[in-house]
């Protein structure tokens, strides 16, 4: 027995049209607004869908997945995905893909499951808080409360986008960390001088 929209006859155009609806798009959420009811996903298939970044694993993983196939840094940039990490443990991360920059110090971001309640939160807000100014530490806007979250998170750092220049590069103790920063030295180098 066929069911849902194609299984009544609907052509698969029509059905495509009608449910593109379902999909969030940038401007039509206020600051911190919650998604409808029904849409449901966890941070990370979100931040895939809604971002350059094409990772798959726990959101803990995805740093350490970037390296070499995507820019890392310290600093955001719009369709980054920024990875908090360590925030309920040392397997625990959350990933939300940066809409957009409000100023050096605040950014607006996408993601899913924020309060693990399986939601999609739009244009949340989220603050630098590091003493250095440097995006290692950061609070959340909280829309239950309408006020800035007291919990201080610490990033990892911001993935992508793709083709980006993440001025920053991030320096890792891992072995791999220095052929990365001379993949993204030889990157910058093959870029001068040529034509844009």
């Amino acid at each position: 027995m066929k069911s849902g929209l194609l299984g009544k006859g609907w052509p698969p155009a029509l059905a495509c049209l009608l449910l593109s609806g379902c999909i969030s798009a940038p401007g039509f959420r206020e600051q911190g607004e919650r998604a409808e009811a029904g849409d449901h996903l966890q941070c990370v298939p979100y931040a895939r869908l809604h971002s350059s970044v094409k990772l798959y694993g726990d959101a803990y993983t995805w740093w350490q997945k970037a390296a070499g196939r995507f820019a890392r840094g310290t600093r955001p940039r719009e369709g980054a995905v920024m990875v908090l990490n360590n925030y309920a443990g040392p397997e625990r991360a959350h990933v939300a893909v940066v809409r957009k920059i409000v100023s050096p110090r605040e950014v607006r971001i996408d993601h899913a499951n924020w309060f693990d309640d399986g939601a999609i939160y739009v244009n949340d807000p989220v603050i630098d808080v590091s003493d250095e100014n440097n995006w290692s530490s950061v609070r959340v806007w909280n829309i239950r409360t309408g006020a800035w979250g007291g919990r201080v998170y610490p990033v990892q750092g911001f993935i992508g986008p793709d083709g980006s220049d993440l001025s920053v590069p991030v320096a890792s103790a891992s072995q791999d960390g220095a052929a990365n920063l001379v993949a993204y030295l030889n990157s910058l180098s093959n870029t001068v001088g040529a034509p844009s």
